[in-house]
């Protein structure tokens, strides 16, 4: 019998030190930060070579978060501290190879915490783990092609497999990969979005016709208000702190909604130049609300209410009007049914609801009033919450109320987090693909597309628990600490008969394996990709669909490595043979020949070889941020959305999971939490003061979380107690380590998001 190989990071304590939180985001700590991680891991003449060309015109696109680039960039430093962590971690020098893997059992490296597996290094070269061993083992690149390529050929239904793909795969890739996945008989295409901004698509969809934001970085300098709700870009997405300070400097004024006071979100000093590192700083929120945890669309219909109230008096006086009733009537529906659904709520049980004053919002109507320039910015604080796709329609509603889509300075932005997640589902990494773009692959490709629904990542897990799919292959990510319910996710893997990883790097979903298990290394971003003699370059598509390129500059890190391209096309190639009806080979020998396709195949890539040569890309159409809406009767929709209601006994809380500043996704850079306070330490708590005391807790104490869905009891051990200022009754705590506590059936409404922002535990010594 195999020892036991553990699907959670361990329980073990590094030794937590706080401190104040910080008082401003950037800044020279955050140069003093990059050249930390850099030094780390390379020497510095790469380093900085590396920084010198990433997110440059023609250079290496981020491989962390997709929030665009502007068009007029720092010769030096274009990129934020998150970025220069990114890139520290692909370009490293440290290497693990088959002697690591000979040194190590798979139990042993379940041991180890999430951050060490990460740090070991790159993957060098493709790793097969036999059916009762504990160890993996070199493998060919032909002969694991065909270990794959029976393994799929064997099972009774194509839907018996699963195809994942993590948000960094570039648009080649995605499309080539989607392509394989439906020839090969399936729409089993579960991809990272369906855990995060899912939400985002379907509200957005619904309600404007498209499911991406409508707005431009341009936008941002042009708006007279932004709302930033559920979101925290100082840790998240810190480039978008310098797009605020523009528009701050331009007279924008800045709400912020979010349970916790994030640093990023106060004050902001910027990195790149020197004269801001002393000094205050730009202070960024002029209005900051401190809602509960997914108390938001009560905040949002207070407000609203509050800005009928000033359309009243206002009418009442001849004063101008507050509501833009000409784009109700001409551009919208559902208006009247929307206000009628809202007079059955009163304003003072909406702000009771919210944990926000009545004075607070009002002072916040009264600054929606005056304006109608407004974008509204968000990420996970709203998407992973049961009543997810209700929180972003309402607003959509406010919005809407004022007029503030489909104008310049105003619309939505949901703001992604992978650097091309958006890009993937651009590509048809969908398990729900459209009849039309299924008919396109027919007409272009020859064959027929299968046209049932496949799986989203929930269904997908479920799939594997319940032995109705066999086989999971993950283009990039770490599946396992990504996803919710971590035991139930791991026994569903474990229950395949092949799991496959394309990575660059170690992760725990490397280590809880079907009985056969494979590793496929592949090149990073930052590496050269020649194919047939030529230097290839790829493109991604960012936040506010812009397509761009992006091209390595470093060799290789093995000689074994393949690009994610040249994978897809070779399994291909062992899994059809020469019964495809695509030369799957001319799609790898040159990228140019897979945009021809895509151009062919997808609408908006007009000559894409030549424009996205083009030193700032091009921008997708977008009818939202024309005021041309794609819905059924080609207007937006007012909708009608409920105020979520958590009825918490009094020793429970409504636990929301966070990153720290250290982490991007799963991946973990550190130990801190620099501008929470938090060093060394992962296995926090945070809760109110008086929270503890009514508890009898204390500050530091060290406790177990526990969740109890459907009669089972989850458990989450060791943490530790971190007084912060967070309203009562609600925590939060870093993923993945509080994954676990995350039901599996516990899920947005339409989206199948899991609502990893509001789980309600208990907590006990």
């Amino acid at each position: 019998m195999l020892p036991q190989i553990h699907a959670q990071s361990p329980a073990q304590l590094t030794g937590l030190t706080l401190a104040d939180p910080k008082e401003s985001a950037a800044g020279l700590t955050a140069v003093l930060s990059t050249a930390k991680h850099i030094l780390e891991e390379m020497n510095l003449l790469k380093g900085f070579g590396l920084l010198s060309k990433l997110n440059q015109k023609g250079g290496i696109d981020c491989m962390s978060c997709a929030f665009p680039d502007p068009k007029e960039r720092a010769s030096l430093a274009e990129y934020c501290e998150n970025g220069a962590k990114a890139i520290a971690e692909e370009a490293t020098d440290k290497r693990i190879n088959a002697d690591f893997f000979a040194n190590y059992t798979i139990s042993q490296l379940s041991e180890q915490s999430d951050y060490w597996l990460g740090k070991q290094g790159r993957l060098t070269q493709p790793m097969l783990l036999q059916e009762g061993k504990n160890h993996y083992e070199p493998i060919t690149w032909e002969n694991a092609f065909e270990r794959i390529a029976k393994e799929l050929n064997a099972l009774d239904s194509p839907d018996e497999a699963i195809f994942y793909t993590s948000g960094r795969t570039s648009n080649e890739a995605a499309f080539l990969y989607q392509l394989f996945v439906r020839q090969f008989g399936t729409n089993n295409l579960p991809d990272c979005s369906n855990m995060c901004h899912e939400s985002s698509g379907v509200a957005l969809t619904e309600t404007l016709g498209i499911g991406k934001g409508s707005v431009t970085l341009d936008d941002f300098y042009k708006a007279e208000v932004i709302i930033i709700i559920g979101q925290n870009p100082g840790t998240n997405h810190p480039r978008m702190l310098s797009a605020l300070q523009k528009a701050k400097q331009n007279g924008c004024k800045i709400i912020s909604i979010n349970p916790l006071r994030e640093t990023g979100l106060l004050n902001f000093k910027h990195p790149q130049k020197p004269t801001d590192w002393v000094g205050k700083g730009t202070a960024l929120t002029d209005l900051y609300l401190q809602v509960k945890i997914n108390a938001d669309v009560a905040l949002l219909k207070a407000l609203i209410i509050c800005l009928l109230e000033i359309q009243q008096a206002n009418e009442s006086v001849g004063a101008n009007a507050v509501i833009d009733f000409s784009f109700i009537q001409t551009q919208t529906t559902g208006y009247e049914e929307f206000i009628k659904e809202l007079k059955k709520y009163k304003l003072e049980d909406l702000a009771q609801a919210s944990g926000i004053s009545l004075a607070e919002i009002r002072a916040t109507a009264d600054l929606l009033a005056k304006h109608n320039k407004i974008i509204a910015c968000w990420a996970m604080g709203l998407t992973q919450h049961k009543n997810a796709v209700g929180n972003i329609q309402e607003m959509v509603n406010l919005l809407l109320l004022k007029g503030s889509i489909g104008k310049e300075g105003a619309g939505t932005c949901p703001v992604r987090g992978h650097s091309n997640v958006q890009g993937d589902r651009t590509m048809g990494i969908i398990e729900k693909p459209k009849p039309q773009f299924l008919d396109k692959l027919k007409e272009n490709f020859g064959f027929e597309p299968p046209r049932k629904d496949g799986y989203d990542t929930v269904a997908a897990i479920k799939a594997m628990y319940e032995g109705k799919a066999h086989l999971f292959l993950a283009m990039g990510g770490n599946f396992l600490s990504a996803t919710p319910d971590t035991e139930f996710t791991a026994k569903a893997l474990q229950n395949c008969s092949l799991t496959v990883h394309i990575s660059t790097k170690l992760n725990r979903s490397h280590l809880i394996h079907g009985k056969t298990a494979l590793i496929l290394p592949c090149l990073g971003r930052t590496e050269k990709d020649i194919q047939n003699g030529v230097a290839q370059f790829v493109s991604i598509e960012n936040s506010m669909g812009v397509v761009h390129s992006s091209k390595g500059i470093l060799p290789p890190a093995s000689e074994f490595l393949l690009s994610e391209v040249a994978i897809v096309a070779n399994l291909a190639q062992a899994v059809f043979k020469e019964k495809s009806t695509i030369d799957w080979q001319k799609m790898n020998e040159n990228y140019d020949n897979i945009r021809n396709m895509i151009e062919k195949t997808i609408k908006g890539f007009e000559n894409y070889n030549q424009k996205v040569r083009l030193e700032d890309g091009f921008y997708l159409p977008n009818g939202a941020r024309e005021g041309k809406f794609d819905t059924w009767d080609k207007k937006a929709h007012f909708t009608i959305n409920e105020v979520p209601r958590h009825e918490l006994a009094e020793d429970e809380f409504l636990m929301m999971t966070i990153r720290s500043h250290d982490q991007f996704n799963t991946t973990i850079y550190g130990l801190n939490d620099r501008y929470r306070g938090i060093y060394n330490e992962r296995r926090i708590v945070m809760m109110n003061p008086e929270d503890l005391n009514k508890l009898g807790l204390e500050a530091l104490q060290i406790v177990d979380l526990y969740s109890n869905y459907g009669g089972e009891e989850r458990i989450a051990k060791t943490f530790r107690i971190v007084p912060y200022n967070i309203p009562a009754q609600c925590i939060a705590t870093y993923f993945p380590e509080a994954n676990v506590l995350i039901p599996i059936d516990l899920k947005a409404d339409k989206s199948h998001t899991p609502v990893s922002k509001s789980v309600v535990v208990k907590v006990r010594t």
